[in-house]
């Protein structure tokens, strides 16, 4: 009996070659939507999202997830997605169930061409109107599909660092459970990683048992973050993007920033250095910091008018990390995200 019990604990979960397979066997190229699409990701890349409130940044994580869990094809229509398991940890608890719901039928519908972007087809009034059971399959998007990207989309909600630290222990064994249903995760995401910032400045020790255990400060804590993604990414090849709220912000965007510190400081020969300085106040610990590998700027850029007259708010996105001439605007209606200039 003892001999048996002993062997269940070294029995390993897969061998050493399972294990480089899985983890080497996807190294592709992540290619996300707009705006995301102007540098393509791989696994082990880590974007950081940084934008005033609001600035669309949960959109953005919104449109990105239902690409990964989009499949490429499904009953020969190509839907471009990527069939990929998505891990999203919501830390400010504002995430919009319906939101997602409402922009992954809008694909589904677009996809197979019956959608205009109108969401007046999916009212409930309308269809009894159709005259035949033709114009009713016509507005209705594939139900199976519907439910197998939503099933491939896992939600956490943390409402402290402590919450965050058990979740993503966690993770390793949720993934485990998904792979063993055949979905490879692809993305995890992190909305609002400063959302417990200030709670742990105020908070700078935790008090523990008499022991030698290190105190929970702000700095150890995000280390100790930083730490149990690393372990995750050593197992799965998965992408990290994770969204954050400025305290301040200037005036102008990086590149006109750039122009004029390269002016006024040329004689000085500290223009390169200046002109590296991002345009919001940095507030995350160092750990954090070393662990991004991508940064993404955004800021508000007054309203556009819409083909129906309507007035939206449109965004200017530019890549600090690396750095890109190029700065996408983009607006977000019913369909989500669009790209304007």
């Amino acid at each position: 009996m003892r001999e048996l019990e002993a062997r269940d604990w070294i029995r390993c979960d897969e061998t050493a070659k399972q294990m480089l397979s899985r983890v080497l066997g996807d190294r592709a190229f992540l290619l996300l939507p707009p705006p995301l699409h102007r540098v393509p990701l791989r696994a082990g890349n880590v974007v950081e999202i940084t934008g005033s409130s609001p600035t669309a940044k949960t959109q953005i994580l919104i449109q990105s997830a239902i690409t990964c869990i989009l499949p490429k094809t499904w009953n020969g229509i190509h839907y471009g997605g990527l069939g990929k398991l998505v891990l999203f940890l919501d830390l400010d608890c504002r995430f919009d169930a319906l939101r997602l719901s409402d922009m992954l039928k809008h694909r589904l519908l677009e996809a197979n061409r019956i959608g205009n972007g109108a969401w007046w087809q999916l009212e409930e009034s309308n269809v009894k109107n159709c005259r035949s059971a033709l114009d009713k399959s016509k507005i209705v998007y594939d139900e199976e599909l519907y439910v197998s990207c939503m099933k491939r989309f896992m939600y956490l909600r943390c409402y402290d660092s402590l919450e965050l630290l058990s979740s993503l222990k966690t993770l390793h064994y949720r993934i485990k459970l998904q792979e063993a249903c055949g979905s490879q995760v692809g993305v995890l995401m992190i909305d609002s990683i400063g959302a417990f910032h200030w709670t742990d400045r105020l908070s700078s020790s935790l008090a523990l048992d008499k022991n030698n255990r290190k105190s929970l400060s702000l700095t150890n804590v995000v280390e100790t973050i930083v730490q149990e993604m690393k372990k995750l990414m050593q197992v799965h090849s998965l992408v990290v993007i994770a969204t954050k709220a400025t305290i301040y912000e200037d005036k102008y965007p990086t590149n006109e920033n750039n122009l004029k510190l390269s002016s006024n400081n040329d004689l000085l020969g500290n223009a390169s250095s200046k002109a590296q300085q991002p345009p919001f106040r940095e507030f995350m610990p160092s750990s954090w910091q070393a662990f991004v590998t991508h940064k993404i700027f955004i800021r508000k850029s007054g309203d556009h008018q819409s083909s129906g007259q309507q007035s939206l708010s449109a965004y200017s996105l530019e890549w600090l990390q690396p750095q890109l001439s190029s700065i996408d605007r983009f607006i977000v209606d019913d369909s989500g995200v669009v790209i304007v200039s």
